[in-house]
């Protein structure tokens, strides 16, 4: 039932309000204004007292205000939850801290983990601002500021002041909205015009408070004396930082193109370019040439040169135009202005100017820039679920309220009232609602959020096919050399002997060149060898992919994690703006108590308990035989018209939020409680009146605040027709039962007047069940009621004012309108994409810090939670022994409050197991996992740049279904490389066989094919056919199959079969028509030179067509990977590939006919032109041939001469597990590794290298240097309480975690899917002590 007690306070287990602010553009000022006067953003007071007047707002508000609020220890109950070492002070001993007693690291401290005793150690809050030297209500003083201030002329005092700092006021937006008004101030009170200054605090009203020096505050009067009151702001960036952080340079186009050079295929190309250059230039004008032949052996060095050239400029350029489409969307994020209070002035100022020491300003929208502790305020509440995890709103209270009403506090609000409340401000949360002040203790780099950038920024590793595809090219270039070596050897035993016999005669001069040539032919052999397309093929691939994907709404940041997307066997996602929506939505409800209403009821018929069976008469045999179910569409058919009008007036009136265009998207948004703006969009997706037409002409009496204790919010109208109305709404078990009428809707009751009937026995119990039935669902339930009356204030109340009236004095005989069914509904889509992971192989793992049963719920919903699946907490998650981690994690579906640390921990473990995992995340705190994953997806509306920065691919629109489209194109990219290979790989392997021979077999050293002819059949290998087999669309098949491991060979068994095949088919032709050409043309040898020479040409010209046309048709023949026969299948959609093979076809027929002595080859006729393409074409039938032999003998064969892996089995152990902490302790302390690299840098807690984190295996001290301690370590450990631990990792599953979460609700602290067989070996180990829902 914790989703039906929450009010209408900001949701407990649930998502952040999305920013509507322009506080990253800079620029123009606030879009939002106040909609009405009835609006009243911060006047609730937490204490239950009614709002005095409805057009006050925020009056006199320090921390005095709050001194009754109901608030209980400082802190989140789960701060527990995530033990995580404390901020490394060690990195404060080499600064100078100047005047002041407290270093950057120290202050840090504070709010990583939040540490009140830290505070109270320092003096709590007075001590603090006395030793930063600035003041609580004027902030910095002028000494500080170094200027003498003119308090009338205030606009001076701060070279970063604009106006008066008012909405409006000047050129820069204040922190958030850019106001810290919601009301418009005086009228006659311009922006030039600003009178001696009155600013108070958190944004006092003009004429609402003292001047300053009349603030008669205990605090106004501390002496500003002492040092660090006199540091000005140079001395405080000095020793606190900047608010910046260290700009990442980019790299430049020159830099990601050298880069681009380093990849090893490329520097083999380079070398191989080289030597054919220069041996095409001796060739060409070192040796004398026989007439007629033109120059052109250099040409095939200009063409690898400009292969690469390609390669580079296509790969570097697509890198430069991600990173700055990266930019561009961040850019908007850097300029941001900051209201702050410098002496007693209210000014926005740069977020880069906040210095430490500076008492800025906070209101709803802002995401928090810095650390700091919270001074005074309204009602402020903060959604740090973007920075650590934490589901829940966190109240904002002063520290003196925390102590206050701490555990050993004297305030009645200990206890579980100080839930969810602190007084520390996070840098990278939001502010849902509320305003207030807080002091600025870490700024840049050692803010908590700073920290976090700076860990995230590393190099990323190769992909998986980059891995493969580097080994496959020092294999080339291995086997290519020994084949080149193995001619030179061959070719050179010849020479000598010819040398030896003088046979053939030749003179020295003949004999060099004899020499030259064999080193020639043997360096060709190699530069064919070599695949120039490679790099190319992929290069293309992943640009054409990317392009693609754009469109797709994916933006992908590091180009090769769109291949290792391809073989993604788990995809772990986030929960909240992932999975859901990210907005609190009306997703079922009971009008009256017989109505019951449900969003998409056709989707969700399980959502109503109206008990029909569909298609079955009713018998009036139900309990309830009076409930009927309809779909929300239909409301308007089924309400009358003054029952609607009812619905939207308790809805539009009683509340607080309001709508404003939202600067990113423009669209017009709901900004307030989400419980609010969720009912709000209720009424205009109906269609019903404007909420602000209907709130501004409402005349309001008396509002009534939301507090914590009454769980309810209320306001009290005048009637147009007389009388007075009062319209609650809130926790609906609460109000239901103070109600005792409720309205009447039947079928058919469209046209009728409001009626109102009593509840009776019967529909108090359909009341109780409808809200349990919603409970169960994780559905908030809140009740809509109304009461009227005759007059104000009614009769027999004890009423100060008519705006005064005691809420216990009319909260009572109420009629129920409605109980509605909120939730963060599922996204569209998101069932079929989950289904589309399951059929692709994906498996779908949900982490969420939201409770069990929110997750359970949203998990069965969109078809997570499946049989044979686990759900597990992160507490108990984080506390498995190694083992036991290596048996759930492949089962484990669901993660519910699970910190970062839980979620880096999965993806290690998945990973550990050979996965290769994706993740997603919009958080701050998932920054760690982001990074570890194989690929980081972040979110482009919603994520945080901490987010977005550790990320590979960006999901503009935030939804999942983006995921399915980023496998279905990696798998396009993977596939077009692996095509080209099949391709490349026989076409390579037939050249080498067929230089090679003919090169032996000929006297004078001369190759089967010139190196022009080289040249060309290089360009249909490598550029085209790379464009052509890279350019295939992604399409749905393509999720059909399941992903290969990450130890996947790089050619699988179809792949081998067609490349033996084709080469072997290729070889032959080729060598039968290069020896046995003119017999079977029918040629003599003729006594006639010119004639034979024409004969030989006409051969040679057959022999090369041949090797092209075997070459265009194996091109189609590779646009299948698999078994089946369809080589056609899309080629229609694949323009480039039709349009490159005519381009071939062209060519090749132009060179022919006009390539004559530069190409080697002469005019053939018809029958010649016939063989060709007749040899040519058999390369299809042959394909579909070898795709008919069965794999599995052939794999056998692969396996057995290791041209094929054996399947490797998956580890069961971790050979570092260790038996006892302190040993680690020691190792980490002893360990070289810890202290040379970055031991600061994992002394963060929350970067991926803790001191926890597996250390490089050579780093490891030697074993025999640790037995020398095992005494002393035994003895000591024993003194310290240590004992061993059991083996079973859930025998005490809480062990050091004290947090109460949810799990406690489940007595076997773990679930499996009741649908699990009974001889599932996951039963077997787990079934006895899990419990089964």
């Amino acid at each position: 039932m914790e989703g039906s007690t929450e009010g209408t306070e900001p949701d407990s287990h649930s998502i952040s309000l999305q920013p509507l602010t322009p506080q990253h553009t800079g620029g123009e000022a606030s879009t939002i204004v106040s909609p009405t006067q009835t609006h009243y953003d911060g006047a609730s007071d937490v204490d239950g007292k009614t709002m005095r007047s409805r057009s006050t707002s925020r009056q006199n508000l320090d921390e005095d205000t709050l001194r009754s609020a109901p608030v209980g220890k400082g802190g989140e109950e789960d701060q527990a939850n995530v033990p995580r070492p404390a901020v490394d002070l060690t990195q404060d001993e080499g600064i100078d801290s100047g005047p002041f007693p407290f270093k950057p690291y120290q202050l840090a401290s504070l709010v990583d983990p939040k540490n009140l005793d830290l505070l109270r150690e320092f003096g709590g809050v007075r001590g603090l601002l006395k030793g930063l030297g600035t003041h609580r209500k004027r902030g910095l003083s002028a000494k500080a500021l170094g200027k003498t201030v003119d308090t009338s002329q205030h606009a001076s005092s701060a070279p970063h002041a604009q106006g008066d700092g008012r909405p409006g006021a000047g050129d820069e937006p204040g922190a958030g909205q850019g106001a810290s008004q919601r009301h418009d101030r005086s009228p006659e009170t311009g922006a030039g015009d600003v009178p001696k200054l009155v600013v108070t605090g958190p944004g006092g009203e003009d004429g609402g408070g003292a001047p300053i020096d009349a603030t008669a505050s205990r605090d106004d009067l501390d002496e500003e004396d002492g040092p660090t009151y006199e540091a000005n702001l140079e001395e405080r960036r000095r020793v606190f930082g900047d608010n910046t952080l260290p700009t990442r340079k980019t790299k430049s186009l020159l830099q990601l193109m050298w880069l681009a050079l380093k990849d090893k295929v490329l520097v083999l190309l380079s070398i191989a370019a080289i030597v054919s250059l220069a041996l095409g230039f001796f060739q060409d004008f070192g040796t004398p040439r026989p007439a007629g032949e033109p120059p052109v052996d250099w040409v095939e060095g200009v063409a690898i040169m400009v292969a690469i050239l390609i390669v580079v400029m296509v790969g570097s350029i697509n890198d430069w135009q991600k990173e700055r489409q990266f930019q561009t969307l961040n850019e908007k994020k850097e300029e941001r202005g900051v209201k702050v209070i410098r002496n007693g002035v209210e000014m926005v100022i740069d977020i880069k100017e906040v210095v430490v020491g500076d008492v800025a300003l906070v209101e709803p929208g802002e995401i928090v820039p810095c650390d700091g502790v919270f001074l005074s305020g309204h009602n402020v509440k903060c959604d740090e679920s973007g920075a650590t995890g934490e589901s829940d709103a966190i109240k904002k209270v002063s520290y003196e309220e925390c102590v206050k009403n701490g555990p050993e506090g004297e305030g009645a609000g200990g206890g579980d009232s100080m839930k969810h409340t602190d007084c520390f401000m996070i840098s990278g949360s939001k502010v849902l609602e509320g305003y207030g002040s807080y002091v600025v203790i870490a700024v840049g780099t050692k803010s908590f959020n700073g920290r976090i950038m700076m860990a995230l920024r590393g190099d990323t590793e190769n992909t998986p096919l980059q891995i493969k595809l580097n080994n496959l090219a020092e294999l080339i270039a291995k086997l290519g050399s020994a084949a080149g070596l193995i001619l030179f050897s061959a070719l050179m035993i010849r020479f000598f002997v010819q040398l030896g016999t003088h046979n053939p005669d030749r003179t020295p001069s003949q004999w060099g060149i004899a020499f030259v040539q064999i080193l020639i032919i043997s360096v060709t052999l190699i530069v064919v060898a070599v695949p120039e397309g490679l790099p190319l093929a992929v290069t293309l691939a992943l640009a054409f992919a990317t392009k693609r994907m754009t469109k797709e709404n994916l933006l992908v940041r590091v180009l090769g994690s769109c291949e290792t997307m391809a073989n993604a066997s788990v995809i772990c996602t986030d929960k909240t703006g992932t999975l859901t929506q990210n907005v609190m939505t009306v997703v079922a409800g009971s009008v009256g108590i017989h109505c019951k209403f449900v969003h998409r009821l056709q989707d969700n018929m399980a959502r109503t308990n109206a008990e029909e069976e569909p298609g079955v008469k009713d018998t009036g045999a139900r309990k309830h035989a009076q409930d009927f179910s309809i779909d929300q569409e239909q409301l308007n058919d089924t309400l009358s018209p003054a029952l609607r009008d009812l619905f939207n007036q308790a809805i539009a009136i009683n509340s607080t939020a309001f709508e404003d265009t939202e600067p990113e998207t423009g669209k017009k948004v709901f900004v307030g409680s989400k419980t609010e703006t969720a009912l709000l969009n209720f009424a205009k997706e109906n269609g019903w009146s404007d909420y602000k037409e209907t709130r501004e002409s409402a005349d309001i009496v008396q509002m009534i605040p939301f507090s914590s204790e009454r769980k309810a919010m209320g306001v009290v109208v005048r009637l147009p027709g007389g009388g007075f109305r009062l319209y609650l709404k809130g926790a609906s078990e609460i109000l239901t039962r103070i109600c005792n009428r409720h309205v009447v809707v039947e079928r058919g009751s469209s046209d009728k007047e409001l009626q109102t009937r009593e509840i009776d026995d019967l529909a108090r119990d359909n009341i109780t069940r409808t809200i349990i039935f919603y409970a169960n669902q994780t559905l908030r339930t809140i009740a809509l009621c109304y009461r009227d009356f005759d007059s104000w204030p009614p009769p027999g109340v004890q009423a100060e004012t008519e705006d005064e009236v005691p809420y216990a004095d009319i909260a009572h005989d109420l009629t129920l309108i409605a109980i509605t069914g909120i939730e963060d509904p599922l996204r569209p889509g998101v069932r079929e994409a989950v289904a589309d992971c399951h059929k692709a192989g994906v498996t779908v793992k949900m982490c969420t810090g939201d409770n069990v049963l929110t997750a359970r719920s949203i998990a069965l919903q969109c078809g997570i939670y499946t049989a044979g699946g686990i759900i597990m907490e992160g507490p108990i998650f984080r506390q498995l022994e190694r083992q036991d981690l290596l048996e759930v994690v492949p089962r484990l579906q669901v993660l519910a409050r699970s910190s970062p640390e839980d979620k880096k921990l999965l993806v290690e473990t998945l990973r550990s197991l050979g996965e290769i995992v994706g993740v997603t995340g919009d958080g701050t705190n998932d920054g760690p996992a982001l990074k570890t994953a194989d690929v980081g997806f972040s979110m482009g509306i919603a994520g945080t740049e901490v987010a977005k920065e550790a990320s590979d691919i960006i999901l503009m629109d935030d939804n999942f279904a983006s995921i399915v489209k980023a496998i279905m194109w990696g798998r396009c990219v993977n596939d077009a490389v692996r095509k080209f290979l099949q391709f490349q790989i026989s076409t390579n392997v037939t050249a080498v066989i067929i230089t090679f021979v003919s090169a032996v077999a000929s006297v004078e050293e001369e190759s089967v094919l010139s190196a022009v002819q080289l040249l060309w059949i290089n360009i249909i290998m490598d550029t085209f056919a790379a464009l052509a087999l890279a350019t295939d669309p992604a399409t749905p098949q393509l999720l059909d199959r399941k992903p290969d491991k990450k130890t996947a060979p790089l050619f699988s068994v179809d792949m081998y079969k067609q490349i033996i095949g084709q080469s072997a088919y290729q070889t032959t032709i080729t060598l039968i028509f290069h020896f046995l050409g003119a017999q079977i043309l029918g040629q003599h040898h003729s006594g006639d030179s010119a004639t034979q020479k024409h004969n030989d040409a006409i051969v040679q010209t057959l022999v090369f067509n041949i090797f092209v046309f075997a070459q265009i048709f194996n091109s189609v023949n590779s646009r299948r990977l698999d078994n089946h026969l369809n080589i056609f299948a899309g080629i229609t959609k694949n323009y480039y590939f039709m349009g490159i093979t005519l381009i071939e076809v062209a060519v090749q027929v132009l060179i022919v006919f006009v390539g004559g002595a530069a190409f080697q080859v002469t005019r053939i006729g018809g029958r010649e032109w016939g063989i060709a393409l007749a040899l040519g074409f058999v390369s299809i039938p042959l394909g579909a041939l070898i795709r008919c032999i069965p794999n599995g003998p052939v794999e056998r064969f692969f396996i057995k001469t290791r041209l094929l892996p054996n399947p490797e089995v998956l580890p069961t152990t971790r050979p570092e597990a260790e038996w006892n902490s302190a040993i680690q302790l020691v190792r980490d302390n002893l360990n070289t590794f810890s202290h040379v690299r970055g031991g600061r840098m994992r002394a963060s807690s929350y970067v991926g290298k803790s001191r926890n984190a597996r250390i490089a295996p050579e780093a490891r001290v030697a074993l025999p240097s640790i037995m020398t301690m095992v005494p002393t370590l035994i003895a000591s450990s024993i003194g310290a309480g240590w004992a061993p631990q059991s083996p079973s990792g859930l025998s005490n599953p809480a062990q050091f975690d004290p947090s109460k979460s949810s799990a406690a609700l489940w007595e076997g602290k773990i679930q499996i899917h009741p649908e699990t067989k009974p001889d599932d070996p996951i039963m077997q180990r787990w079934g006895n002590i899990a419990k089964r829902t």
